[in-house]
């Protein structure tokens, strides 16, 4: 078996992720190379240039998300495709947390004083302790996520898109459907939700409008979730006290972009979920070991959800396409 791994693996993670494959080759490569003869990738490949890996029997992304590789004709049939869901929850909610935190304690503007040689007090900041905190994505980062909050002393209520029972650290759960209700309860607002036809433009004008004064909005799901227009019109207004991004449509961000002179926006360039947390690789390690363990016996790859709530129900795939959850399965009865 044929491992082609594009990730800048320690080689400690090397070892770790050829313990699960005796026997195979490891080829470390450099990012968009891809060989013929390459029964797994491990790594995010230009999906252009999967066209000749006629041999392919595993995809392995680095990548919570895999919209574009699960497209029709993109891998051949019969090949698993594999998301790393559950390698990026601590990351991305420290980074999305430390954003929140920032604004509400006024730190972005004093930095702005402190380059302008200001020595300026800018008055009243408020705190996370009591805030009801509204969290849309209740999976792998949301629940990382909520814990922060809740270790602030934050009510936090999660978000799904079917009803569920609240989980620790939630202390309530609702649906998207009840975003118009749950809205002008909350002080901060956080979508973590992937981007499916049922998420994307979820926050526009009307979903701004419907928090209430003076809160806080912050998104390090997918760029697409966010109508942008409409967030720094809601900035400029003054209804929202601040907002925070990690991603953006499109990226990277155009420098005419009305995000970056919006007032009280933090931005940072969509690097939440990259390797800059080291247990982030090492948890992709441990998932394409996993996965690799299993093509390396015959059997099929640990199912994995996507994060933050569950997409919308659709057809089911026909022969040999992939699942979401990145398994090929055959043509079965429509799922509701």
């Amino acid at each position: 078996m044929d491992v082609l791994v594009q990730l800048p693996l320690s080689e400690e993670q090397r070892e770790r992720l050829e313990a699960a494959a005796p026997g195979a080759r490891f080829e470390y490569v450099k990012p968009r190379t891809v060989t013929e003869a390459a029964d797994a990738i491990v790594g995010n490949v230009p999906t252009e240039m999967l066209a000749g890996a006629s041999g392919l029997r595993l995809l392995q992304l680095n990548s919570a998300g895999y919209e574009q590789y699960a497209a029709p004709g993109v891998l051949p049939d019969g090949c698993a495709l594999c998301c790393a869901t559950g390698a990026y929850g601590q990351a991305v909610s420290e980074h999305l947390f430390a954003m929140v935190l920032s604004l509400v304690k006024r730190l972005p503007a004093y930095q702005d004083r402190q380059r302008a040689h200001d020595w300026c007090d800018l008055g009243p900041v408020t705190t996370l302790r009591g805030a009801r905190v509204l969290v849309l994505g209740a999976g792998d980062i949301g629940t990382h996520l909520a814990g922060l909050f809740a270790a602030m002393g934050s009510s936090v209520c999660g978000v799904r898109s079917r009803e569920a029972a609240p989980h620790h650290p939630f202390d309530d759960m609702g649906t998207l459907s009840d975003l118009p209700r749950l809205l002008p309860q909350a002080g901060v607002v956080c979508p973590v939700l992937p981007s499916t036809p049922q998420t994307a433009g979820i926050a526009e004008q009307a979903f701004f409008d419907a928090m209430r004064d003076g809160a806080y909005f912050a998104n390090a799901g997918r760029g697409d979730l966010v109508d942008q227009r409409a967030l720094v019109e809601a900035l400029a207004s003054g209804h929202l006290s601040g907002a925070a991004l990690d991603v953006c449509t499109p990226e990277p961000l155009p420098a005419e972009s009305p995000l970056w002179d919006a007032p009280n926006l933090l931005l940072t360039p969509h690097v939440s979920g990259q390797f800059h947390l080291v247990v982030t690789l090492d948890n992709i390690v441990g998932i394409a070991a996993e996965n690799l363990a299993q093509l390396a016996a015959g059997g099929p790859q640990k199912p994995r959800e996507r994060l933050g709530a569950r997409p919308a129900a659709r057809p089911a795939p026909e022969d040999g396409a992939r699942t979401a959850c990145g398994r090929s399965r055959p043509r079965g009865p429509r799922r509701g």
